[in-house]
C-alpha cells in the first residue's frame, strides 16, 4: 500500500472520528483542523469521499452535506423512534421541548409572547435553550425577539429556510398527531412543567 493511500485512509479514519464526537455538523474549517491542514479543499475532497463511502454502505449512520460547507455524521431518521429509549439522556425534557418547538413555529416571536403562551416558569426554559445554543434572543426596542438558530435547524434536520421550515414543522406536528403550537392554546400549554 503507497504511503500517500495509508495516509488518506488514516485521514478519512480521522474525519469520521471527529464527526462522530462533535454530535453536530463540522464546517470544512474544522475539519481541515482536524488533519491538521489549511487546506478546504483536502477536508472537502476527503469529507466528500467519506460521503460517497457512507451513501454505499447499507447501515443505520449516515453522512450529510449541509449549506454553508458543512457536515454531520447522524443517525438515519428511520431508526430513531426505535432506539430514542436508549439514549443516555434526551437533549431536552418535555417543558423546554414544547417552548422550543412554540418558538420555532412561531418565529420571529417576541420573548413576551412565548412568556404568556407559556408561562412565567418559560424564563428557564429560554436560559437552557440559549445554553444550548438552539435559540437567540435579539434585542427589539425595550423588548426581545427570539429565533433558532441555524444548530437548531441541523440539529432536527430541518431547513434553514424559515418558510420551509415552518412546513416540515406542520408535517411532523400532523404526522406525529401533536398540537400545532398555536396561540389558541394557550390554556393547554400553560402547563406548569419546570
Amino acid at each position: 500500500m503507497a504511503l500517500e493511500e495509508k495516509q488518506d485512509r488514516r485521514d478519512l479514519a480521522l474525519l469520521e472520528a471527529a464527526l462522530y464526537v462533535a454530535g453536530r455538523p463540522l464546517d470544512l474549517k474544522t475539519l481541515a483542523s482536524v488533519l491538521k491542514t489549511r487546506s478546504k479543499k483536502k477536508a472537502q475532497r476527503l469529507a466528500q469521499q467519506l460521503l460517497e463511502t457512507y451513501k454505499s454502505r447499507d447501515t443505520a449512520l449516515e453522512l450529510l452535506a449541509l449549506e454553508d460547507e458543512r457536515y454531520v455524521l447522524q443517525l438515519k431518521s428511520e431508526y430513531t423512534p426505535e432506539v430514542r429509549r436508549l439514549a443516555v439522556r434526551p437533549l431536552l425534557s418535555v417543558g423546554p421541548l414544547k417552548t422550543l418547538s412554540y418558538i420555532a413555529y412561531r418565529q420571529p416571536v417576541p420573548q413576551k409572547q412565548v412568556i404568556d403562551v407559556r408561562g412565567q416558569h418559560v424564563y428557564n426554559h429560554l436560559k437552557q435553550l440559549e445554553d444550548l445554543e438552539l435559540i437567540t434572543r435579539e434585542r427589539a426596542g425595550r423588548s426581545k425577539v427570539i429565533r433558532t438558530t441555524m444548530f437548531f435547524a441541523d440539529y432536527f434536520g430541518l431547513s434553514h429556510d424559515l418558510r420551509t421550515m415552518k412546513q416540515q414543522l406542520k408535517g411532523i406536528f400532523e404526522k406525529e398527531d401533536f398540537p400545532k403550537p398555536e396561540l389558541h392554546m394557550v390554556e393547554l400549554d400553560k402547563e406548569a412543567e419546570p
